[in-house]
This record gives C-alpha cells, sequence and structure tokens, in this order.
C-alpha cells in the first residue's frame, strides 16, 4: 500500500522531525510512505473572515494538486469520525482488501482545510475534538498508522 501524507507548513522543530524520521523507518516495514508538505500562508492578525476563507482556498489548491484522481483521500477534521486504534486498523485494512492500494491523508494548516478539501475526501477523520498544532498530528497521524499496522499483523502494538 502506498500512503501520502499531504500536510500544510513545514516542520521545523527537531524534536517533530526526529520522532517523523522514526516513525517512516518503522513503516517502511509495512508500506510505501511518501509526506508532502505544502507551503502556508501567513495569516495577519485581526485577519477577516474573507480573508481566511481566501488564505485556505490558497492551501488547498495547493493540497489538491498532490492528491491523484485514483486516491482515497482521507481529510483531518475535527468534525470528522473518530475511531480507536483498532477500529482505525479495521479501517484501513478494509480499504487495502476492497482495492484501495493508495491512500492519501491530508492535514490542515492553522485555519482548517477549505471546503474543496472536505468535498474532495473520500473519508473525514478526527483525533479529538480538541485542536492541535499540524506539525504534532503529522506524528499523532504517524504512530496511528504505524499502530495500525501492527495491529494489522497481529504484532504487539501496546508497548
Amino acid at each position: 500500500m502506498r500512503i501520502t501524507i499531504v500536510g500544510v507548513g513545514r516542520i521545523k522543530e527537531k524534536y517533530f522531525t526526529m520522532a517523523i524520521e522514526e516513525y517512516a523507518k518503522r513503516l517502511s516495514r509495512y508500506c510505501k510512505l511518501n509526506i508532502i508538505e505544502v507551503p502556508d500562508e501567513k495569516t495577519p492578525d485581526g485577519a477577516s473572515e474573507a480573508m481566511e476563507e481566501q488564505i485556505k482556498k490558497l492551501e488547498a489548491e495547493r493540497i489538491l494538486k498532490n492528491v491523484k484522481e485514483d486516491a482515497f483521500c482521507i481529510a483531518l477534521a475535527i468534525e470528522g469520525r473518530m475511531y480507536s486504534s483498532e477500529e482505525l486498523a479495521d479501517k484501513l485494512n478494509s480499504l487495502g482488501v476492497s482495492g484501495e492500494s493508495n491512500l492519501v491523508f491530508v492535514i490542515g494548516g492553522s485555519l482548517g482545510l477549505h471546503k474543496s478539501v472536505m468535498d474532495r475526501a473520500d473519508m473525514a477523520l478526527s483525533f479529538s475534538r480538541m485542536t492541535f498544532p499540524h506539525q504534532l498530528m503529522r506524528v499523532v497521524l504517524l504512530e496511528q498508522i504505524y499502530r495500525s499496522y501492527r495491529i494489522i499483523m497481529g504484532e504487539p502494538y501496546h508497548k
């Protein structure tokens, strides 16, 4: 299976970069992983709703250029469905069994995802009703994908 993560913004913190590299290395046993960073737009203080919408639209155009037509797109969104680790493993496994071999996870920027990305998404996934920095969500997502593969393969995953 090919898994692509499209994230808005660069990872600048070394500790996040190290964690991402570690999970990418671990995942190499199970899938082909590709991480794509698209530039974020700076949001000025006191930006109007219209300006924020325009920023999300620009980021969405960059995101959608990296989502192939045949990909199963999973948008990380606060309003998405929450899964347990076992349920997420079952979902990823069933996607693979049903022929979906190209998964794209999308992580938006500080303002979230534009409607056009949500419209393209085949599924919305939420890790919590709380808001997290996109850098941290990249690490959490990779950890949960790794944990899913461990569950699918019947390997220990709780340590």
